[in-house]
């Protein structure tokens, strides 16, 4: 399945015996704890198999421990139990949610607490001034809700598509706005809080402080006396005040001492920035800021980096929101990508240092008047080389800020993606006083030449003096771990010795747990250990995490990361696909078949026999290869892709021969198929369930379809070919539309098919149709199941046919279905040579593009929905059509709603049919959510997608088209 590789590389103070640390080499076996935990909170929520523990023992941080179980908590109570049983029984506990931590914090060689699939929960209060919110929600899914009311989270980082609520106040994230006065411990208002002993307190209850005195006496009397220590001592009070005053995740946030006086509110605020090792946030309740839409952003560039810090105050007085620093080293990087802006393109970068800066407002009002008062600083400075200022142009244009931005985002992505097969992308942060910005930057620069990390770059948030640096290091050198580690201990003393803090942004993990002590000095350091023993007596909660007296602990259980797949070898282990993955609550997630990939290459035995055996299931069979993934991941590993070679390796010459069969005799396979859903109708529902589940397990899930929810009916047969003088386009009805007929109810339509020609004749449009049509597909089924010979077969079939009714790529080619209109878009990589490049000139719309652009403007709508529940689909993503769909709904209904937690439905063609668990858990948070919509029609792009959500939420969905036909018919 995956390469072989040589086995335990790792080497130094590593504490691993083959692969990542404290990982035995016996197979995990269940324990007295497991079993308990299992009776108390249920069988399924606790997960021991060994692909469970090896694909949720990874998160984004170059540390890795293996889990002896993993327990999915569904409610505030289940992590309560968990924690009195591990105390009972001694096992350390990890709260666990997208683990895109950078520095360690995630992982566990206890037990792992999956907190992040049943923690969804958020109510909007006093109109969007605060939010309650669970921890399992992304930043970008509450910033979601919030934005109709014009509000926002305080805290954004980069990561706000992957990361959690949960990891948000754990790490006390910032970001590049975000500055020191909107973070988590700033605008956190109150929480529900499970502390190590089980107690469960909301401090936000009127006689919260009461009952945090009753229920924990300890610990409540322990903060009252710390508090009371610090605020008497006159040198803990000024180191305590300096660091804060900067970004600071260092330690424990021991200026809760100083802030807060009654110890309620001291909890909740240490609670933030603790990392998981305090006990678990079941619940946050935060104060917004305003939303600013309005934006104008420059990147400046100048001749050396002590130029641009020295411009910094300025900028900051100016009321810049953001100041982006990107150093000479990131500019090359930069210029690497053939979209970067000709600013950058066109430098000879020798020393130069740029700064992105933008102006952010309300109104557009709002951002003039900044702007104005921006250009008088502006204008003062003397930007570009010495002897050729350049002045600074803002700029509001959508297009030419997002160019802008992606060259500070995309740093990380040119330079992880680049980086040699088995190095780890490291990315750290540090920050210092702004005014010794500029040495500490030069300093930086010659310990990468010293230690040798020529490839290293540094850009970061410069307006808060905070720097993020990258370098990929070999840890699985014995030689590279003792320079990695020398450079830490020389990084450790530059920015101290600058008065700076060795994490700002991306939290303490293990990675400086070593160095708080001498951060702070003796006497904070005691305060924080006895902060540690206060909430978590047994040490049991997240351990070594935040404080580790060991100084060697940043060095130990470092992850070794194989070379398995060209593909895939690219993953830094981020997390970034997992929000869209359409499988990440049934089996695995585009990360986890990665790491998967990499465990059973370093696995031995009977390890190495039961992961590869259960990857077929986990990974490969239920992914739904719709490619999300790719739209997500910094790097663009299209792991669907990978997913779909494994299927075809599984295929040998006769398989590989039967689907080029079935690819030159698809006309008479789709009646085959018509006649079968046909028969299946007149069969009772009993019968015909008890019938395919027999066959599933005698044959197999993947052969045989579950019809426990019905199976759909049998469509019509698709339209003759027609080859009009006057044609405007070429038609390719999709043969889903002819496998399976359209949903019923009150609003039954025709068939997206039928629906589409009917709105061409109506608006006086002619349509070609392919000569041979009832036998072409868009070659998806084959590609998807990894049949390569038959989808070559079918793109040349495909390609003559639409090539001669195009007239040579003259026509546009609409297709009614929209993951057919991409996979037709995507067949040209299935040709060779002039078919190939004449196919790329072919243009393939969805049909919905094309009656947007075409026929609506020329459709009378006579009657319209009172609302309208959209799904779009991973296609509509890949082919950036949501804006027509949009456009056409709204011609349908008087108000469209697109909820918030929409995803890929997993239907994936017919994969639901054979593996329904698959769409269950794709479409779980849109299905709840949809619950309790006020709409009265809903609407897709894709037959098989409407069977998706239809068996999620019960309802009857309809093809966009057919909705628009019924709004455009005249009345009879």
């Amino acid at each position: 399945m995956v390469p072989e590789v040589a086995e335990g590389t790792a080497a130094g103070r590593q504490g691993s015996r083959r692969y990542g640390g404290e990982m035995t080499s016996a197979l995990v076996k269940d324990d007295a704890a497991l079993a308990e935990l299992r009776t108390v909170a249920g069988a399924d929520a606790v997960r021991t198999t060994v692909t469970d523990l090896a694909a949720m023992a990874h998160d984004a941080s170059h540390y890795l421990l293996h889990p002896r179980g993993v327990f999915v908590a569904r409610h505030t109570s289940d992590v309560a139990d968990a924690l009195r049983t591990a105390g009972r029984h001694s096992l350390p506990v990890t709260f666990r949610s997208a683990g895109t931590s950078l520095s360690g914090q995630a992982s566990s060689s206890g037990l792992l607490v999956d907190t992040r699939r049943h923690f969804s929960g958020i109510e909007i209060l006093d109109d969007g001034a605060r939010v309650r919110v669970q921890p399992g929600l992304t930043l970008r899914q509450v910033n979601a809700r919030l934005a109709p009311y014009g509000r926002r989270l305080g805290p954004d980082p980069a990561s706000e598509s992957a990361c959690t609520i949960g990891g948000v106040v754990a790490n006390n994230s910032s970001g590049m706005s975000c500055g020191t006065t909107d973070t988590a411990y700033r605008t956190v208002e109150s929480m529900v809080v499970v502390l190590a002993s089980g107690t469960v307190l909301d401090t936000g209850a009127s006689d919260a402080d009461d009952r945090l005195r009753a229920l924990e006496p300890d610990l409540y009397g322990g903060l009252v006396r710390l508090r009371d220590r610090v605020r008497a001592d006159a040198g803990m009070r000024a180191v305590i005040e300096h660091q804060f005053s900067m970004k600071n995740t260092m330690g424990y946030g021991v200026n809760a001492l100083l802030d807060f006086t009654e110890p309620v509110d001291i909890l909740t605020h240490l609670m933030v920035g603790s990392e998981g090792t305090l006990g678990f946030v079941a619940e946050v309740t935060l104060r917004t800021v305003p939303l600013l839409p309005q934006a104008a952003t420059t990147l400046l560039v100048f001749d050396s980096l002590p130029r641009a810090t020295d411009a910094l105050e300025a900028l900051i007085s100016s009321g810049a929101r953001a100041v982006e620093l990107l150093d000479a080293a990131s500019l090359r990087v930069a210029q690497t990508d053939p979209q970067a802006p000709q600013a950058i393109r066109g430098i000879d970068v020798r020393g130069h240092t740029a700064l992105l800066v933008e102006y952010q407002a309300q109104t557009a009002a709002e951002l003039d008047d900044a702007v104005q008062v921006a250009r008088h600083t502006l204008d003062r400075l003397t930007f570009g080389a010495a002897d050729d200022p350049a002045p600074a142009a803002l700029s509001r244009d959508p297009a030419t800020r997002a160019q802008l931005w992606r060259v500070r985002k995309g740093l990380y992505t040119a330079v992880a993606g680049a980086r040699p097969v088995g190095s780890t992308a490291l990315l750290e942060d540090v920050v210092v006083p702004v005014p010794v910005l500029t040495d500490t930057a030069n300093t930086l620069i010659r310990l990468f030449d010293a230690h040798g990390y020529s490839d290293a770059v540094i850009f970061g948030h410069a307006k808060d003096g905070n720097l993020h640096f990258m370098i990929n290091p070999m840890l699985a050198d014995p030689q590279e771990l003792a320079r990695y580690e020398a450079f830490t201990d020389d990084l450790v003393g530059l920015i101290l010795g600058h008065d700076g803090s060795l994490k700002a942004e991306h939290g303490t993990g293990r990675i400086m747990a070593p160095f708080v002590r001498r951060q702070f000095g003796d006497d904070v350091y005691e305060v924080m250990r006895e902060i540690k023993r206060l909430f978590d007596p047994a040490g049991l909660v997240n351990p070594g995490v935040v404080i580790d007296d060991d100084p060697q602990a940043h060095v130990r259980n470092l992850k070794v990361v194989p070379a398995v797949d060209v593909d895939v070898d690219a993953c830094v282990e981020c997390g970034y696909c997992e929000p869209v993955c359409p499988s990440r609550n049934t089996t695995t997630t585009p990360r986890q078949r990665i790491v998967l990939m990499r465990e059973i290459a370093a696995a031995t035995g009977e390890r190495r026999r039961r992961l590869e055996e259960e990857y077929r299931y986990a990974a490969v069979d239920t992914c739904a290869a719709d490619s999300l993934c790719v739209t997500a991941c910094p790097v663009n590993i299209d792991t669907g892709k990978v997913m779909k070679g494994m299927r075809a390796e599984r295929h040998g010459p006769a398989a590989q021969r039967a689907g080029v069969t079935a690819a030159r005799h698809w006309a008479g396979a789709v009646r085959g198929l018509r006649t079968g859903l046909k028969v299946a109708e007149g069969v009772p529902d009993p019968v015909l369930r008890g019938v395919t589940t027999a066959g599933r397990r005698v044959l197999g899930t993947g052969v045989v379809p579950d019809a426990s929810a019905g199976l759909p009916n049998a469509g019509a047969a698709r339209p003759a070919p027609r080859a009009p003088a006057d044609a405007s386009a070429v038609f390719f009805p999709a043969c889903i539309g002819s496998l399976f007929g359209p949903a019923g109810g009150e609003l039954a339509g025709i068939g997206a098919t039928a629906a589409f020609l009917a709105l061409c004749e109506r608006a006086g449009v002619t349509v070609a149709i392919p000569d041979g049509i009832a036998g072409l597909c868009c070659g998806t089924p084959w590609a998807s199941k990894g049949f390569t010979d038959g989808a070559a077969e079918m793109a040349g079939r495909v390609f003559t046919a639409v090539w001669d009714a195009s007239r040579g790529g003259e026509l546009p080619v609409a297709c009614d279905a929209s993951s057919c209109a991409h996979g037709l878009e995507g067949l040209g990589a299935e040709l060779d040579g002039v078919a190939r490049e004449r196919f790329e000139r072919l243009r393939v719309l969805d049909a919905v593009t094309f009656v947007r652009e075409t026929l609506l403007p020329r459709l009378r709508v006579r009657r319209r929905l009172p609302s309208l529940a959209v799904h779009p689909t991973c296609s509509t993503v890949h082919m950036d059509t949501g804006g027509d769909l949009r456009v056409v709904a709204e011609a349908v209904a008087e108000r469209v709603v697109e909820p918030k937690a929409w995803g890929c439905c997993g239907y994936a063609g017919d994969r639901g049919m054979f593996y329904p668990e698959l769409t269950a858990g794709a479409t779980e948070a849109e299905a709840a959510e949809l619950a309790g919509a006020d709409v009265v029609g809903y609407a897709s792009t894709n037959r098989t997608c409407e069977l998706g959500m239809s068996q999620a939420t019960g309802q009857e969905y309809h093809h966009i088209l057919e909705l628009l036909e019924l709004a455009t018919r005249e009345a009879r």
